[in-house]
């Protein structure tokens, strides 16, 4: 099944022309963390959700149907997560669920979709998420490893040897450490610090004072906000002048702005969409990720964030899916995801097939530098 992308509206919403109002609601589970810790990610991911149904319904629903959208905030809390995620399988009786927002939070409840015959498109990005595959649970962020690799390839061009790494305790932190541990040797890298962090740690001058004294080429920092921007502040008041590299993780506006001037010239892997105009015109995802942002930021005079397309691209997968197999049945839902070939989405292009519920390839990151508060793209 190709999947063209000429716009967000002729991809999504080819629908046919029976008045929404008339036909029973599709209702998709949303869980997201749109509060809590992790709000940063979470609330882009609302946003756009509801922002894409609401385009849907008002252009008839999907096989003149429209979408209710049982929206749950977990809070960033594991728990409520859990909670939540019982509530939209168990009483809610949806569809399908996209979310978590956390890899954590994923982990935690993937277990859950299997026995219920439900499917579960994640917006997280450990690579535990699917791998091994569980059949009923997909993801649209792009994996740890592939953006461990793109970092590693920026590293090797410059000629780097030595690498300090410093991590998060939580799921996408040391989901993220793993991939690190396993790569960093068979790239040819000496790993001279490991260093850890928690969530709600407010300074890391310990951590990287040890770092220092390694005198590694490079520092790779993997988590998500606040902790990164206190890494990237400890640094600058440190004095250390070695690269910096960040996750994917932190690619929202919010990073920035956590970090001030600390954030200047930091590198990172990161999807196509925080730097749309600035890709090439004649790139697949071009049309769709200037649409996505003109929407976003048009929506919510806010900046888009990477996060935010995650809802784009997992909503557009169940539509598409919904509509190739002309069912709203869970299990055709399953099946008809997993046949997606060629779907141009924010995070790249998804082709999905049994052994592969990601659909990305390292295509899906390029490199991004910081320079003067704004993203820009590596040559």
């Amino acid at each position: 099944m190709r999947v063209r992308a000429l716009s967000i509206l002729l991809l999504l919403l080819s629908l046919f022309s029976l008045p929404a109002h008339a036909a029973e609601p599709i209702k998709v589970g949303l869980v997201v963390s749109a509060s809590g810790p992790a709000a940063f990610l979470g609330e882009p991911e609302k946003n756009t959700a509801v922002m894409l149904v609401d385009a849907i319904n008002a252009k008839g629903g999907v096989l003149g149907r429209p979408i209710e959208l049982v929206i749950y905030d977990d809070e960033t809390d594991v728990n409520k997560c859990v909670l939540a995620v019982d509530k939209l399988l168990k009483k809610d009786k949806v569809v399908a669920v996209v979310g978590p927002t956390t890899s954590g939070n994923t982990l935690a409840v993937m277990p859950k979709f299997e026995p219920a015959k439900v499917p579960l498109i994640s917006m997280s990005a450990a690579e535990k998420i699917t791998s091994p595959v569980n059949p009923w649970v997909f993801k649209v962020a792009p994996s740890d490893r592939h953006a461990v690799e793109r970092i590693l390839q920026d590293a090797q061009a410059k000629g780097m040897k030595k690498i300090a790494i410093i991590t998060v305790s939580d799921g996408f932190g040391q989901a993220g450490r793993e991939v690190l541990l396993q790569l960093l040797p068979q790239k040819g890298f000496e790993l001279v610090a490991d260093e850890v962090f928690g969530p709600k740690d407010t300074d890391m001058t310990a951590q990287l004072t040890a770092i220092k004294d390694k005198a590694p080429d490079a520092i790779i920092c993997w988590g998500t906000n606040p902790g990164p921007a206190v890494v990237a502040r400890n640094r600058q008041q440190l004095g250390i002048a070695i690269p910096l590299y960040m996750s994917h993780g932190v690619a929202s506006k919010k990073f920035i702005e956590l970090a001030g001037d600390a954030a200047e010239g930091l590198l990172l892997p990161a999807g196509r969409l925080i730097v749309a105009e600035q890709i090439a015109a004649d790139h697949p995802q071009k049309d769709v990720v200037v649409r996505y942002a003109k929407d976003y930021e048009a929506a919510f005079k806010s900046p888009v964030s990477t996060f935010g397309g995650h809802a784009w691209d997992a909503l557009g997968l169940i539509v598409a899916a919904i509509e190739t197999g002309k069912s709203a049945d869970p299990q055709s839902i399953r099946d008809n995801i997993e046949k997606i070939k060629d779907f141009v989405g924010t995070a790249g292009v998804f082709s999905f097939t049994a052994q592969d519920h990601n659909g990305l390839s390292l295509d899906a990151f390029t490199m991004v530098q910081i320079e003067n508060g704004a993203w820009k793209l590596m040559k």
